[in-house]
């Protein structure tokens, strides 16, 4: 994979893949406002899928689960403007501000929608990706008036970006019922529904009967069969959405639980 980044700072940065194809399951540390200027993007959360295509503009929040998936589109590559909204960033900025955001327990990607306001301050920072001297303290001027912008064009967004709580104890079951398709390290696992590694692993065979490894490919499995039945994908679209890495594992994986590959699956659905 042909990937190459330049970055005005740790947080702002010039991303472009130019292979055609990348995906990661991902729980950002940081709320995240992508720009896109070429290629797409699907966005898998556990409720909802988005597209984001050329001059889509949008906001994906901390400690949220995704699995992203990018592609090239029309023969360009996937190119994007990414700018980290930090925690300490975020702290500062609203140090004199008095709001107090309320706590949602949705997992919102907002979408802005070739925002002009956004789309120019955004597309302001290409030019310094080529410099090699940049004016004083650019990036933390050109952050400040995102978050500005941000504010003035969606006014419950203080709920998310002044939101500063670390994620506290919650139901594991029910989170791990909603999460399971994200390949994600047992540790995020952890730290997500408040838990150290090993408290996790201890409340998961409690509540499951069984190690999380084995819950997690089972139920992953599972998801795999509802939508080759049920929703007609094909494999290398279900493969990666519920969560595995290769399609060869992904395959063998499927046919040693259910005694058929997916191919079969699928051909038996079509004769019938």
């Amino acid at each position: 994979m042909e990937y190459q980044a330049k970055y005005l700072t740790e947080d702002i940065k010039l991303s472009c893949y130019e292979d055609k194809f990348f995906k990661s399951d991902i729980m950002f540390e940081h709320h995240m406002l992508i720009w896109f200027i070429s290629g797409e993007t699907k966005i898998v959360q556990a409720d909802a899928t988005f597209i984001f295509k050329k001059g889509d503009i949008f906001l994906i929040p901390r400690n949220q689960l995704a699995t992203i998936i990018n592609y090239p589109s029309n023969g360009q590559p996937h190119k994007t403007v990414v700018m980290h909204l930090s925690t300490k960033r975020l702290r500062d900025f609203y140090a004199s501000i008095h709001v107090k955001p309320t706590r949602s327990e949705s997992q919102k990607i907002y979408s802005f929608n070739n925002h002009p306001l956004l789309e120019s301050c955004l597309a302001s920072l290409v030019p310094y990706f080529d410099m090699k001297e940049l004016p004083e303290n650019i990036a933390g001027l050109k952050i400040t008036e995102a978050i500005s912008i941000l504010r003035t064009i969606d006014k419950g967004i203080d709920n998310a970006l002044a939101n500063f709580e670390e994620p506290g104890k919650i139901n594991l079951a029910d989170y791990m019922e909603k999460n399971f398709m994200f390949n994600l390290p047992l540790e995020k696992f952890g730290y997500l529904t408040g838990r150290s590694l090993t408290t996790f692993k201890r409340d998961f065979s409690r509540l499951f009967n069984t190690t999380p490894q084995r819950w997690l490919t089972k139920k992953r499995l599972e998801l795999a069969h509802y939508h080759f039945v049920e929703k007609k994908k094909k494999p290398i679209d279900v493969c990666y959405e519920v969560g595995f890495e290769n399609l060869s594992h992904f395959s063998y994986a499927f046919k040693k639980h259910f005694g058929y590959a997916p191919t079969d699956l699928i051909r038996r659905q079509n004769v019938g």
